[in-house]
């Protein structure tokens, strides 16, 4: 969600929120493959980039 405006449709982060523009949703939090590769980038050190 974008902090400065409240737009859903724009999803920053490593987290996906399951919530819709009109508010609908359960609220459920998944990591991204995103969330998964930085993890895997952190968990090498750094030396794991792919």
């Amino acid at each position: 969600m974008s902090a400065s405006s409240g737009e859903i449709s724009k999803r920053y982060g490593l987290i996906y929120v399951n919530l819709a523009e009109d508010g609908s949703g359960d609220y459920q939090h998944f990591a991204k493959d995103s969330a998964k590769w930085y993890a895997k980038v952190i968990n090498s050190n750094g030396q794991n980039l792919d």
